[in-house]
């Protein structure tokens, strides 16, 4: 298996698609392994995208798409500006908030970097921010969406790694707001440095903040209702999604009246698209799992890793540190899909909870996003803000301090993060 994982990385590395790369190296396996019959590989190659649960991606995807035609966007931007425009740094605050109110709708960090540099982008250039510095922050903010539900990520995770997704979902709301005010501060403190003036010098009023929740609550409200419909078993997971696309074009149709049949067919049109490169991806790393199992992968991975070490802290850094480097070279779906088999019975075994372990794993592998050499989200942001990657790795080294911390806090204090969850869920 090792030798199938280095065909795996010489491929990225020659830049072939992903989904491929995870095909092609899968299918070494079974070519490299005469007792397996080659009809497993197209049988696991069907039934991984057959799975119930992993039909809530696709739905989710849909109605983020949706969402993002009906209007709901630009409110949230309007309520993330009322509530800082009194701040040092403003705009850059604004797309801390955003990210954070973005989590419940668009559930795809780049997706949100992609949108906020292209929405946000043009004001900041003409307030004066540097283009790497814009770059950098609607970038690194948008790791916020890795865990404020309903992240697709967490569906991806609790889906390979049999865990409550209803309990991932509500694990990631404390992380997420953990992850704003850091970023928060870190915008604050180096806006002070460069110099980037508050909008206005007075605190909003409250007939401006309810007149602006108001515009916003139906986006705001959304999480909330997923995770309080799975817990009372109105839906699963998976019927989450149905209801999410359903929601969205009410809200979309009905209430704000913005989704005409034009934006309806262009979303279904752009969803395929985001759809079709997913499942591909999940459908071919069935063959890669299935070598995982086959070659007692997680077992040898196991006995070494505590052979290191029997302390769980210490253990666990470990493997976030592997994380976070992987997380640098491979794409954070493909990360999820093929390490989540692998990590989840080591740390079960160790006796950290699989939902503690899914919300940092979720927040290590989305930093490589942002970090070289082949973030997604860093090269997108910085030929969106026009500047160039290596410029805003610079300007974002502050906020990847502050990932760290927040990573520290979630690994040092599991009880704070598993809090929501044990509350809902029992």
């Amino acid at each position: 298996m090792l030798l199938v994982f280095g065909i795996f990385i010489f491929l990225l590395l020659l830049g072939m698609p992903v989904a491929f790369s995870i095909g092609i190296s899968g299918l070494f396996f079974f070519l490299t392994t005469p007792e397996v019959p080659m009809s497993i590989a197209v049988q696991k190659t069907l039934s991984t995208s057959q799975s119930f649960t992993m039909l809530a991606i696709p739905l989710f995807i849909f109605a983020g798409h949706l969402m993002n035609s009906t209007g709901i966007t630009a409110r949230l931007i309007r309520l993330a500006d009322t509530l800082t425009g009194h701040m040092y740094g403003n705009l850059a605050q604004v797309s801390a908030v955003l990210s954070t109110l973005m989590g419940g709708v668009s559930g795809s960090a780049v997706a949100d970097a992609a949108m906020q540099s292209r929405v946000l982008g043009p004001k900041m250039i003409a307030k004066g921010y540097s283009p790497a510095y814009g770059a950098a922050v609607n970038g690194i903010t948008s790791l916020i969406t890795a865990t404020i539900p309903p992240s697709m990520g967490l569906i991806i995770y609790g889906s390979v790694g049999q865990v409550s997704i209803g309990r991932l979902f509500a694990g990631g709301i404390l992380p997420g707001v953990l992850m704003l005010i850091a970023f928060m501060i870190t915008v604050s403190y180096t806006s002070r440095k460069k110099g980037y003036l508050p909008e206005r010098n007075t605190y909003p009023n409250g007939k401006e903040v309810l007149s602006a929740f108001k515009d916003g609550i139906w986006a705001l409200i959304f999480p909330i209702i997923l995770i309080v419909g799975i817990r009372f078993g109105i839906f699963t997971p998976s019927e989450s999604g149905a209801f999410a696309v359903m929601y969205a074009i009410f809200i979309g149709a009905i209430v704000f009246k913005e989704l005409t049949w034009e934006k309806f067919w262009t979303t279904v049109f752009e969803s395929v698209k985001d759809i079709g490169s997913i499942m591909l991806i999940v459908s071919l790393s069935g063959i890669f799992a299935y070598g995982i199992v086959f070659d007692q992968v997680t077992q040898s991975l196991s006995s070494f890793l505590l052979g290191l070490t029997a302390d769980p802290n210490f253990l666990l850094f470990i493997i976030i540190i592997v994380l976070i480097v992987t997380g640098m070279l491979v794409e954070t779906t493909v990360l999820v899909l093929v390490l989540t088999p692998i990590l989840v019975p080591i740390i079960t075994n160790i006796g950290i909870d699989p939902v503690h372990f899914g919300l940092i794993m979720m927040t290590a592998t989305t930093f490589g996003i942002m970090t070289p050499p082949m973030g997604v989200s860093m090269y997108t942001v910085s030929q969106v803000m026009g500047t160039s990657p290596q410029q805003t790795v610079k300007e974002a080294v502050p906020f990847y301090l502050a990932v760290v911390a927040v990573l520290l806090v979630m690994i040092l204090f599991p009880d704070l993060i598993l809090f929501i969850p044990n509350l809902i869920f029992n």
